[in-house]
C-alpha cells in the first residue's frame, strides 16, 4: 500500500508527525507538500493529493489542514474522492468500512498528534465491507455524474 499524504502550513505539523509512524510502520509514502510553516493554501493541496489518488499514483491520502475542513471539502470536489474528516477512530473505521473514503482528512490545530497515530492507523486498517454499503456509494458516484 502506498500512501499520499499532503497539507498546508496549519497542517504542517502533524503531517511530519504522521510521516515518523508511517516510516516506522514501513508504509511508503509520497508528501504532497507543503514543506514548511509558510502560509499556503490548502486546495493547492488538496487538489494535488485527489489527483495522485484517482490516477493510482497512490492507494489512499491523508490530507491535514489547521481544522480539516478547507482540505476536505476541497478534494471532496474531485469526481471519485470521498474524503473524510475524522476527530475520532470510530468516524475513521466507518469512513472506510461503510463510505469507502480514500482520503483521510485531519485537523492539525484540533486533533492531538497520539489520537491522529490513532485515527491514521485504525483508518488503514480498516476495509470497505461492500454489499448494501457499495449500492449507496454508487448513488454518491451517480450524484458526480
Amino acid at each position: 500500500m502506498k500512501i499520499g499524504i499532503g497539507s498546508d502550513h496549519g497542517g504542517y505539523e502533524l503531517k511530519e508527525y504522521i510521516k515518523e509512524y508511517l516510516e516506522q510502520q514501513e508504509i511508503e509514502y509520497i508528501d504532497y507538500g507543503t514543506d514548511s510553516f509558510d502560509s499556503v493554501d490548502y486546495p493547492d493541496y488538496g487538489l494535488k493529493l485527489s489527483k495522485a489518488v484517482i490516477s493510482g499514483e497512490v492507494d489512499k491520502g491523508i490530507a491535514i489542514c489547521g481544522t480539516g475542513i478547507g482540505i476536505s471539502i476541497s478534494c471532496n470536489k474531485v469526481r471519485g474522492i470521498r474524503c473524510a474528516l475524522c476527530s475520532d477512530t470510530y468516524s475513521a473505521r466507518m469512513s472506510r468500512e461503510h463510505n469507502d473514503a480514500n482520503i483521510l482528512a485531519l485537523g492539525g490545530r484540533v486533533v492531538g498528534k497520539d489520537l491522529a497515530i490513532e485515527i491514521v492507523s485504525t483508518w488503514l486498517k480498516a476495509e470497505f465491507q461492500g454489499g448494501r454499503h457499495e449500492r449507496r456509494i454508487n448513488k454518491i458516484s451517480d450524484i458526480e455524474a
